[in-house]
């Protein structure tokens, strides 16, 4: 049985992520900071732990409670948005602490510690090791500087995710990019559901060949610039 690890799964994409693994019969391991998060992952049949990623402690301890598992599959999914500035303004200390810890340390505390439970995935092979960022990151695409913060944040986990792919000897890392999806963080008037953006990641993922290693891709598959 194939088998999938989503942090920070509690809600939106990544419960998606969760729903639709399970749906396709594969086992999946999941994290949550909160009761209800747990809640609603054990409904869906994932064996939970409670992990607050943004802890360097809890990220360790999630090491131990994973040691000689092998995923196929692992994505990390959590952060924040921040300010909904629009321009390129003075940011707060707080504002930036937040967004940098929750979008690019805890990033930067799990992903090597995750990439050895991946290299073993998909039959010794090598697995898939995925961070959810955002096109909004991209450089090279920048068209537009509103929230400044969470775009400097994304292209950071960004060069935290090709770092790590440098690491990798079976494993292939990627960067996402989901869409513009109606989550909580998206809106209501985003143009994609929650099902349709993880469905076309999945099959990103599940295509990934080595040669992508260290690439970043939109859920429908196209390459986008750094």
């Amino acid at each position: 049985m194939p088998t999938a690890l989503i942090l920070g799964a509690s809600r939106g994409i990544g419960l998606e992520f969760v729903r639709q693994y399970r749906a396709d019969g594969w086992r999946v391991v999941a994290t949550a900071r909160s009761d209800q998060g747990l809640a609603a992952l054990h409904a869906l049949g994932a064996e939970t732990h409670r992990v607050d990623l943004s802890e360097a402690g809890e990220v360790a301890g999630l090491g131990w409670s994973i040691d000689g598992e092998t995923f196929d599959v692992a994505i990390y999914n959590a952060g924040v948005i921040g300010p909904r500035t629009e321009g390129a303004q003075p940011v707060s200390v707080d504002d930036f602490d937040a967004v940098m810890h929750a979008n690019v340390y805890g990033p930067m505390m799990a992903l090597p510690l995750v990439l050895p439970f991946v290299e073993s995935g998909r039959g010794g092979k090598g697995g898939v090791l995925a961070v959810l960022s955002s096109r909004m990151g991209s450089i090279g695409a920048m068209e537009s500087n509103r929230s400044w913060m969470y775009r400097v944040s994304k292209a950071a986990v960004n060069a935290a995710l090709k770092a790590v792919s440098l690491d990798a000897r079976r494993a292939t890392c990627l960067a996402l990019h989901p869409g513009w999806v109606r989550t909580d963080m998206g809106g209501s008037e985003a143009d994609l559901t929650a099902q349709q953006s993880v469905a076309g990641m999945r099959r990103v993922l599940a295509d990934a060949k080595r040669d992508d290693n260290g690439t970043f891709r939109s859920y429908d598959g196209a390459v986008l610039p750094w």
